[in-house]
């Protein structure tokens, strides 16, 4: 490079960027040209503003096969044809060899008595080359990255003098905390494996990708070297300790001596203490309620966080990919964390060898991966897009999320664009999710720790093939994509290669429609609308002309039949009660559901989103989906409800009193033959949500509801203000409220039921009985039924206000000639959930001959099923009183129910 414009040829004006001088000034390249010296033309000479003098590069005349010989008056540029002469005679003289790193030659004095002299001549590293390192070693302290380049810890980092300008904003964002007050502890280890250090920390709030929420953390304490383990449960963590320390003993050739961890059930268990027993290995456990006492590990895990913390927020990704970032940050900090006592990383003083970290990129950064799987055209893209999410553990590769594919890929054909960002790539990370599939397809799978790198990623053993929706949701809002909710995550080896999301593809009916029924997916009918139209009109012909053809070539024929049985079987999926709520936010109808409950919490204030406070334990929730049908059984609403865990509350603790009457069958029936007697005409109505009315006196925290996490706050926690479903006093606290309010208005108690409220007006009579949110009424006066109507409706929302029809089971039909009770619907659902809708009609309950007897030699059938459908009787009962007394015979041998005790059961239905 040169500072004067005049000595340059060819000159050819652009923007190289900036230099750095020695006094921290820069000078900009203004552009660049050729220069002819003697026998030699020196090419692309960079044009640097303020540079006062010309500097001649000898790496880059080495890389033109040139040899530079330096003497005390001179220095010589010698041809290339000299190289061979001269290599002999230099050999013999060498006194001392500067090995060339990048571009820069060093001189590495160390010797074998781990003392070490800095570099005599290092060049000072750019602001932006300086931020890119950073960024590539999991944002690692900027002391330590200075630390690693000066002592030439490790190879591939390029030796100049690293020093930040400012702050690392996402550094400030995952890492920030209170001041520490550090205690001084000096390891009495002298070897690598004498002690590992082993802590637990989770659940995580967000599942990873495998929908594992544990991460389980081993620190070696001579070397600091870490191992991770991520888990589904708590009860994993002594196979991966068994598994992990049989690893060790046999690449290491050394014992592990002691352990040291909490008093968790994970770790102090019968099976870990037999392994543990059987090596000789020493226990130890902190104290309880003293994780100072297992600090090692325990820093070890804020460090881990706080890493993939800011690695999550610099490279914008989804908070389900944690896992990933830890598993990077732990692969990457083994590596380039220096041990102060030994003053070399984890990696050489467990693998006596300096770690190479040329190939460290930045995590989250846009890459290009080469397709080499598919069968590509001639002029069809070599590369998918995608996102660098850590390194292989099985084999020298990367591994990438694909865009295209939507898998996560190892592959060493990866290209990476690291200086930009996520948010500039073309599809942003909230588009990741956008997916018909979601899967991860390592090269080569390992139910073991690496040799070279001992932290192990996910768990690849386990095979799960469950749909998620996507990954967190602006709660807020209560808004989901039906599209996004259609995403699946598949993070384990599939048995066989994913099929590719279909785009615009037609309707693939399937030669033979099976009877049960199983989900469809992945469908789309851009081809098939057409389709319809033109069977009517083109006629049946063996041999199509293919300009004829609609649809893939390759697909089989589709006739009108099997397409109207395709419709039949999809549209009765749609009624089918979802058992998992990933599988609701894929049905638009289940989503609104969903919507809506979480709506009524707002608007009733039930909770608040808070921190979870010290020594408080979240209770918690789940979604259940219900079908509501009308009186002939149709399905008329989708019923989506969030209940609480309640049998994970504490009584005295999260709960008091929790009694709370209910009608009882027998007061329903007194109720309706009284308004009969006096002619009043019943109706009834439903509180939506009642009881998120209910006030409760108790403080209790419960989890964010699953598939709507809080994008801000996703490890905050609801405070209950309201009661909620699930909780045990949530019965009494709706009661509570409900009669408050209704003796306030002049209503009075009944004596006796106190689940019946009566008000008196002159000599008019109001009736009001209460089952839990559902409410029967009736007066002897029309206008106070609607007086009622309108205070209910002044207090409640009220879902549902019309005649009597449904209540409990019962169908009631009032005419002026009377009321009929029955339970037709009750019934045919015994018959299909027994599985006897075919079974032949019969006069009597009970053959008079012979009669029913105890029957020991008779073959046994399953008691279950018997006690079950002698419960379902019973409640029959209260609309056919004519079959009392056979059930009731019946109900005697239920203790040992035989083949002829339930061929009588089966007479009754």
């Amino acid at each position: 490079m040169t500072g004067c414009r005049s000595i340059l040829n060819d000159f050819i004006p652009n923007n190289g960027g900036s230099v750095s001088f020695g006094n921290n000034a820069k000078g900009w390249i203004v552009g660049s040209g050729s220069v002819s010296g003697g026998n030699l033309k020196f090419k692309d000479v960079s044009l640097v503003e303020n540079l006062k003098f010309n500097l001649l590069s000898v790496s880059q005349l080495a890389d033109k096969n040139f040899n530079s010989f330096f003497t005390k008056d001179s220095c010589k540029i010698l041809s290339p044809e000299i190289n061979s002469k001269i290599k002999v005679l230099i050999d013999q003289h060498t006194l001392l060899t500067a090995k060339r790193s990048g571009n820069v030659y060093i001189v590495d004095m160390t010797t074998d008595s781990q003392t070490s002299s800095p570099t005599c001549l290092i060049a000072k590293a750019s602001s932006s080359e300086t931020t890119l390192w950073h960024r590539r070693l999991s944002h690692l302290n900027h002391q330590t990255l200075h630390k690693l380049s000066t002592l030439s810890l490790v190879r591939g980092l390029p030796s100049k003098e690293f020093h930040f300008e400012g702050q690392c904003e996402s550094c400030l964002k995952g890492k920030q905390h209170k001041t520490s007050h550090k205690s001084i502890e000096e390891s009495k280890t002298t070897n690598c494996l004498n002690l590992l250090h082993m802590d637990l920390f989770g659940p995580v709030k967000v599942a990873s990708l495998a929908r594992k929420r544990y991460c389980l953390v081993v620190v070696d304490d001579y070397s600091r070297f870490c191992w991770t383990f991520f888990l589904f449960s708590k009860d994993e963590t002594s196979d991966k300790i068994i598994a992990l320390v049989t690893h060790l003993e046999r690449q290491f050739s050394l014992p592990v001596k002691m352990i040291r961890s909490d008093n968790g059930t994970e770790f102090k268990n019968q099976v870990l203490d037999k392994f543990c027993i059987s090596k000789g290995i020493l226990r130890q456990y902190s104290a309880p309620r003293t994780p100072a006492q297992n600090g090692v590990v325990e820093r070890k895990n804020r460090t881990l966080i706080e890493a993939a913390r800011t690695m999550l927020a610099d490279s914008g990704l989804p908070l389900s990919f944690w896992a990933e970032a830890v598993n990077t940050a732990c692969y990457v900090l083994n590596r380039v964390h220096i041990v102060k006592r030994h003053n070399k990383t984890a990696y050489e003083i467990l693998y006596k060898i300096k770690p190479l970290i040329s190939f460290f990129k930045v995590f989250g950064c846009p890459c290009f991966i080469l397709n080499t799987k598919d069968s590509l055209s001639k002029f069809a893209a070599k590369v998918d897009s995608g996102y660098f999410v850590g390194y292989s553990q099985t084999s020298k590769a990367y591994r990438a999320f694909n865009l295209r594919t939507k898998i996560i890929e190892e592959s060493i054909d990866v290209k990476f664009n690291e200086l930009a960002s996520t948010s500039s790539f073309p599809s942003a990370p909230d588009d990741l999710f956008d997916l018909e599939s979601f899967s991860f397809i390592p090269s080569i799978p390992s139910s073991s720790p690496s040799s070279e790198s001992c932290q192990t990623s996910e768990d690849l053993s386990s095979i799960e093939d469950d749909s998620v929706s996507k990954f967190f949701t602006s709660f807020p809002s209560h808004q989901i994509n039906s599209q996004e909710a259609n995403s699946q995550n598949q993070d384990d080896i599939p048995s066989t290669p994913p099929s590719p999301v279909l785009d615009n593809a037609s309707i693939d009916v399937p030669d033979h429609i099976p009877n049960s029924l199983t989900p469809i997916e992945n469908l789309s009918y851009s081809d098939a609308a057409s389709s319809n139209n033109c069977l009517d009109i083109i006629p049946f012909n063996k041999n199509h002309p293919l300009e004829q053809i609609l649809g893939d070539l390759s697909k089989g024929v589709q006739t009108r039949s099997q397409i109207s049985n395709f419709c039949l079987h999809a549209a009765f999926l749609s009624q089918i009660e979802p058992s998992k709520y990933q599988e609701a936010l894929k049905d638009n109808n289940w989503v609104e559901a969903m919507q809506d409950e979480l709506l009524q919490f707002k608007r009733q204030n039930v909770w608040t989103l808070c921190p979870l406070p010290d020594g408080k334990y979240p209770i918690g929730t789940r979604w259940l989906f219900r079908n509501k049908t009308d009186d002939r059984g149709i399905i008329i609403k989708n019923k989506a409800r969030l209940v609480v865990q309640g049998y994970c509350q504490e009584e005295g603790i999260d709960y008091d009193e929790t009694f709370a009457p209910v009608a009882r069958l027998e007061a329903i029936r007194l109720f309706l033959a009284f308004a009969i007697s006096h002619n009043i005409k019943v109706y009834q109505m439903d509180i939506k949500s009642a009881f998120l009315y209910g006030t409760i006196k108790e403080e209790v925290y419960v989890c964010q509801p699953p598939g709507f996490d809080d994008v801000h706050h996703p490890d905050w926690v609801y405070k209950l203000d309201k009661a909620l479903y699930g909780l045990k006093q949530a019965p009494r606290a709706w009661y509570d409220t409900l009669s408050q309010f209704l003796l306030s208005n002049n209503f009075s108690r009944g004596t006796i039921d106190k689940t019946l409220f009566i008000k008196r007006v002159d000599k008019e009579l109001l009736l009001v009985q209460i089952y839990v949110d559902d409410i029967i009424f009736g007066s002897t006066k029309q206008s106070m039924c609607e007086q009622f109507s309108k205070l209910m409706s002044s207090k409640f929302e009220m879902s549902a206000l019309s005649e009597l029809k449904t209540f409990l089971g019962l169908q009631v039909k009032q005419t002026p000639h009377g009321t009929f009770i029955h339970q037709s619907k009750y019934v045919k659902d015994l018959l299909n959930k027994f599985d006897m809708n075919d079974c032949k009609i019969i006069s009597t309950p009970m053959a008079t001959s012979p009669g029913i007897c105890s029957d020991d030699n008779g073959e046994p059938v399953d008691q279950t099923l018997y006690r079950c459908m002698i419960g379902s009787l019973m409640y029959l009962t209260a609309s056919r009183p004519d079959i009392m007394y056979a059930t009731c015979v019946c109900a005697r041998y239920q203790s040992a129910p035989k083949q002829s005790h339930l061929s009588f059961v089966k007479r009754i239905l």
